[in-house]
């Protein structure tokens, strides 16, 4: 069941691209997610495999979703509103994953950060109750959090993260992209996929670092802003639907 689920995400290539959509988890109604079932419409349109989005928007918008596969971010901390920061908590269980269809669950960890431990133990937990049911797990790990610094997001750094990852039996992990990504990919036995982070004023250099991850090793993206706040994002999705999978 694990790599039914799994094909539903990644192309016969090993690759994925997928239009990340759970912000407004965190933001509300961000710009370019004011209405969800269009903007899924519009990257479904420009070729997306998947979306990784949140329980409300994957139960409004089951038609538009339908065609994509389903990663349910099922953990979750402070809005923008509070900033409270700390270690988060797992908002939704495997059951709920189930009861709408997702074909993986998306939990993220901070190695570096003084949550660490809190955020890695919560991640093992939702593997092993996903795993019970052959769901697959998309581990996000960002060293230091979310407002990490540069010294935090180094090869080594990244490289020791999304290993950790795989170690704790994560399926697929999506983590920053950085220089020597080579490094990265060597030592992680999981496909690794590379974030979008802040909406880029430069596409072209975007897009290069898109190229780069794929060269690399990676087996995807998993790009939000930069494709739903584009002006096009059906052509955004296009472009970057190129790069993954057409080279």
């Amino acid at each position: 069941m694990t790599t039914r689920r799994m094909r539903r995400i990644f192309r016969d290539d090993g690759r994925a691209l997928i239009v990340a959509m759970d912000h407004g988890l965190i933001d509300g109604p961000c710009a370019g997610l004011e209405q969800p079932g269009a903007t899924i419409a519009r990257v479904a349109t420009g070729g997306a495999d998947a979306v990784l989005t949140s329980y409300g928007v994957a139960t409004r918008f089951a038609g538009e979703l339908a065609g994509l596969g389903l990663i349910l971010r099922v953990d979750g901390g402070a809005t923008s509103l509070g900033r409270g920061g700390g270690q988060g908590a797992t908002f939704f269980g495997v059951e709920e994953a189930l009861r709408l269809g997702a074909d993986a669950v998306a939990v993220s960890a901070f190695p570096g950060s003084p949550v660490e431990v809190e955020s890695l133990e919560r991640l093992a937990h939702v593997i092993a109750a996903a795993h019970k049911w052959g769901l697959p797990v998309m581990a996000e790990m960002v060293p230091g959090g979310f407002d990490s610094p540069p010294d935090k997001r180094t090869p080594h750094a990244i490289a020791l993260a999304v290993r950790v990852a795989a170690e704790l039996g994560a399926d697929f992990v999506k983590t920053p992209y950085c220089a020597n990504f080579e490094q990265v990919i060597a030592g992680c036995y999981a496909p690794v996929v590379v974030l979008g982070g802040a909406k880029r004023g430069n596409e072209a250099s975007m897009l290069a670092d898109v190229e780069a991850a794929i060269k690399a090793g990676g087996a995807g993206v998993a790009i939000g802003r930069n494709i739903f706040q584009a002006e096009d994002p059906t052509a955004m999705t296009a472009a970057v639907a190129r790069v993954v999978h057409g080279g």
